[in-house]
């Protein structure tokens, strides 16, 4: 009798194991995982988390609020952000592009794919502005020495 009950007893732990570990790896579509809008660059299934790290590196990389690239919802005072009206939104899509492919091609360091070297980032050319200067600097001290033109 004991050790039928030894049997039933490890039978249900090892049931509720089970159930738990499937039940986890079955929350792809369930409350707790966001279920994004209009994503077209970022992977859908992107963390809230992950999400806004994203948008918190780009706010500081531009020196910018969510309003610059999100629409706002006249009824609700509320950014939109699915949410296409602003073409700032598109610029970033084509920006966030463009970098992924300068480090996917010039800078894959040691890492694999997935935890590439990131040589390249929004910051690279704005450097806290959202327009980056177009033109180099006046040098303090004249041109360099020996460039064409100079005597």
């Amino acid at each position: 009798m004991m050790h039928l009950k030894k049997i039933i007893v490890t039978a249900c732990l090892t049931a509720t194991v089970v159930f738990a570990a499937t039940a986890s790896m079955h929350r792809e579509k369930g409350p707790d995982v966001p279920q994004w809008k209009n994503l077209k660059v970022l992977p859908k299934d992107i963390s809230e988390k992950d999400l806004h790290k994203v948008m918190e590196d780009w706010n500081n990389s531009l020196g910018v609020r969510c309003g610059f690239c999100h629409a706002r919802n006249i009824e609700t005072n509320k950014n939109d952000f699915p949410s296409d009206a602003k073409p700032e939104k598109q610029a970033a899509r084509d920006m966030m592009k463009m970098t992924e492919k300068i480090n996917k091609e010039y800078f894959k360091g040691e890492k694999d794919e997935k935890e590439m070297l990131a040589a390249i980032s929004c910051y690279t050319c704005h450097h806290g502005s959202a327009h980056p200067e177009t033109t180099a600097p006046a040098r303090e001290h004249g041109p360099v020495p020996g460039t064409p033109g100079q005597g």
